[in-house]
């Protein structure tokens, strides 16, 4: 029989340190009944367990609040039936502790208990794993199926396990902390299914123990006829607060001397008085209890006396928030706090001392310097190589809650910066060293709260003038820009850019104002993050953005011609990269979009010369540009929205020469290709006359506005004919007519 139980444990590979069997020390919760405690209701659930009625529950619940003292009751009746040989299995769940907080080996963990507890089931869960060569890999109702409930209702029909029923009761499994289980979805489908096996088999005699928070997922689907419900709130008694508030103050009496010193010269400490106002306070907590005591008797605290601090205790609320304060203020203004804090709140498994060290990129010590003080809220091992673990998860509730955590908050953002050291630990090719280790596990996890983290420091800038442009341009930009270019390029202060730079600083690295470096992002994935609508929602930079970048830069671009600006960085993106934006642009749009856009994208004031010529420009390298291929009613329709554009650009300039004289080619528009394409495009005769009608206009216009200006090779004769060897080449509507 053993040799099939170690077959099992190979095939199987159950969590060691899963039962209540495991170091408490090192692989949380360590927490066990105070003697002489929790009496009355260890006596009920034992109670429960023991009774062999056909209408008895199969599964009982006990639920409360934090720190109330599930876990000590769930290991003190895991203990009790390991000594009657009645216990077949025990997972205690732990989050942020890798397997124990998931339910990926939940159901191989248990069958391995239950195949050493009960060698007869080994047959029965080895027969069904060589059955079934997938099963490890099925689902987890399946994996509960064929390698617990069916084997355990097999084996209990052997004389030996139905003797040991009649005689001494039901078989019983202990599960702790449900709520600590990450796998929401997998946990509900536990909680159905073993329901269901219990309906349908009522007469096996196996029961189910289970602790948890009041969590709605849970409560929803074990409330029901088939669930015995104890309510751990009352069963919480005063006389076991104060049993073990005393007991915990005679120890410490007979250990300190500063205590010791106190009571010879004033008597009794504390007094009768002063414990009945602590327990009071106290209420039906035992980890508020448990903290507070070591918060009073703590011996690192060397800036006051344990007789000092018992009368703050009083002031704290009742909970663990202003515990949790008051313990971490402590150490607040030493080096590295804040990364030491928020690496331990956010670790998906926890890490010695030497790992967080080595994660961090500091030395052990300065770890061991903030966390020494702290010892109220944290255990620290006797080594460095064993991990280093919280008394109660709800600390990492309180770190992660910027509401009651305040200036402790750990922010999802900081999953970036551990990202980065990840990373960078990778590249070092290091190996067997905790971090390492840790990184081999759980680096993936890392990388998906990227997405929370990007939100939570997007959230924080957002209402800053001009943040959405900023951040657009910044992720469609061909090349980085320093803060100066960008503020430029858009027509902003270069304040305004860095005041959203400075913000931004855990996503984006940026030199500042007064340097000309370039702002680099320094998450490439944020900007994967950002032009993916599902995952960034608010902050989504659509790639439409590449039109207002692509007039951005013609516009600049146009003033320096105009103006003559002097060159610089900025001057020669809008050049290189104008043609570039639009082109991204026309590759994500729709036809129609593109033809109308441009009037709602921008909201420019109305006469605004650049945007009309920038319509112009771009519509008609749309219809004639290489690789076009447009119906007629679109060529029409388009060259229509050309002249319009150029007509509005006229009215709105009363010296239009400045600009008509000014070869296109430098504003990003190469008309080479017009000869190529536009004789091509076949529109219908009234639409080529009317389109001609327009021209015309347009000439007349342009020779009243500029008169002899214009050079010759520039003129546009009264025949309709608009040419220019600056702008198009020799050219009218009609060309683009041809019957078929």
């Amino acid at each position: 029989m053993k040799c099939q139980v170690s077959d099992l444990i190979r095939i199987l590979r159950p969590i060691p340190d899963a039962s209540h069997t495991r170091d408490r020390e090192t692989s949380p919760p360590n927490s066990a009944c105070f003697p002489s405690t929790r009496i009355e209701i260890i006596r009920r659930i034992v109670a429960w367990a023991d009774s062999t009625l056909l209408r008895n529950t199969h599964v009982l619940w006990l639920y409360g609040f934090v720190g109330c003292g599930k876990s000590a009751i769930a290991l003190a009746i895991a203990l009790k039936f390991e000594r009657r040989k009645r216990l077949v299995g025990s997972f205690f769940f732990f989050r942020n502790t890798g397997d124990r907080s998931r339910m990926t080996r939940f159901a191989t963990t248990l069958a391995c208990q239950l195949a050493a507890a009960i060698p007869e089931v080994a047959p029965f869960i080895k027969k069904a794993v060589k059955e079934e060569p997938g099963l490890l890999q099925s689902s987890l109702v399946a994996q509960l199926r064929r390698l617990v409930y069916e084997p355990f209702k097999a084996a209990a029909k052997r004389a030996r396990l139905l003797k040991m029923f009649l005689l001494k009761g039901p078989f019983l499994i202990v599960i702790d902390g449900l709520d600590e289980c990450e796998d929401r979805k997998d946990l509900v489908a536990f909680i159905d299914d073993m329901l269901e096996f219990f309906k349908k088999h009522p007469l096996v005699p196996l029961r189910f123990f289970i602790t948890s928070r009041v969590e709605q997922h849970i409560q929803g689907h074990l409330k029901n006829d088939q669930v015995r419900l104890e309510n751990l709130i009352n069963h919480c008694s005063w006389d076991d607060i104060n049993t073990f508030m005393q007991t915990c103050f005679e120890a410490e009496k007979k250990r300190n001397p500063v205590i010791n010193a106190y009571i010879q010269k004033h008597g009794d400490w504390p007094t009768k008085k002063d414990r009945d106002q602590l327990v009071d306070h106290i209420g039906g907590s035992f980890i508020f209890a448990s903290a507070l005591f070591r918060y009073i008797v703590d011996p690192t605290d060397h800036q006051s006396t344990p007789m000092d601090r018992l009368p703050h205790t009083l002031n704290m609320s009742p909970g663990l928030d202003t515990l949790y304060l008051r313990t971490l203020s402590r150490s607040q203004d030493l080096p590295h706090f804040s990364n030491i804090i928020s690496t331990f709140a956010l670790l998906f498994e926890p890490l010695p001392i030497v790992g967080i060290a080595e994660l961090l990129g500091i030395e052990s010590y300065e770890v061991i310097r903030v966390l020494v003080n702290l010892q109220a809220i944290i255990h620290i091992p006797g080594t460095d190589d064993l991990p280093v673990t919280m008394c109660h998860t709800s600390l990492r509730d309180f770190l992660t809650t910027e509401s009651r955590s305040r200036c402790f908050f750990a922010p999802p953002s900081f999953h970036i910066y551990l990202t980065n050291r990840c990373r960078d630990i990778k590249k070092e090719q290091r190996s067997g060293t905790a971090a390492t280790l840790y990184i081999v596990g759980h680096f993936e996890k890392h990388l998906q709260m990227l997405d929370a983290a990007y939100a939570h420091i997007l959230a924080n800038s957002q209402d800053f003038p001009y943040f959405s442009d900023i951040i657009s341009t910044i992720i469609f930009l061909w090349e980085p820009l320093s803060i100066v270019g960008i503020a430029d390029l858009l027509g902003m202060e270069a304040s305004d850019v860095s005041r959203v730079m400075t913000s931004l600083r855990a996503l984006i690295d940026s030199p500042g104002i007064n340097k000309g470096e370039p702002v680099i992002i320094r998450c490439t994935s944020l900007r994967d993050f950002l032009t993916s609508k599902t995952r960034s929602g608010t902050f989504f930079v659509s790639p439409s953005y590449h039109l207002k970048l692509s007039y951005h830069c013609f516009s600049f671009n146009f003033e320096r011609q105009l103006n003559n600006i002097p060159s610089s960085p900025v001057t020669d993106y809008s050049e290189q990269r104008c043609r570039y934006h639009w082109v991204q642009f026309l590759k994500t749009n729709s036809e129609q979009s593109i033809l109308n856009e441009p009037k709602q994208l921008f909201h420019l004031p109305s006469q605004n010369l650049s945007y009309h010529l920038f319509s112009f420009i771009h519509v008609f390298l749309w219809l004639f540009g290489d690789d076009s291929d447009h119906s007629p009613q679109q060529v029409w329709y388009g060259l229509s929205k050309c002249i319009e554009s150029l007509a509005l650009a006229l009215e709105c300039d009363p010296a239009p020469d400045r600009w008509l004289q000014k070869m296109f080619i430098s504003l990003g528009f190469r008309p080479h290709f017009v000869a190529k394409h536009v004789c091509r495009s076949k529109i219908h005769q009234e639409h080529a006359t009317a389109l001609q009608r327009d021209v015309g206009r347009l000439g007349k216009a342009i020779r009243e506005k500029c008169g002899s200006s214009l050079s010759e090779s520039s003129s546009i004769p009264g025949t309709g004919r608009f040419t220019s060897g600056l702008w198009l080449p020799n050219w009218t509507p009609m060309k683009a007519y041809r019957d078929d």
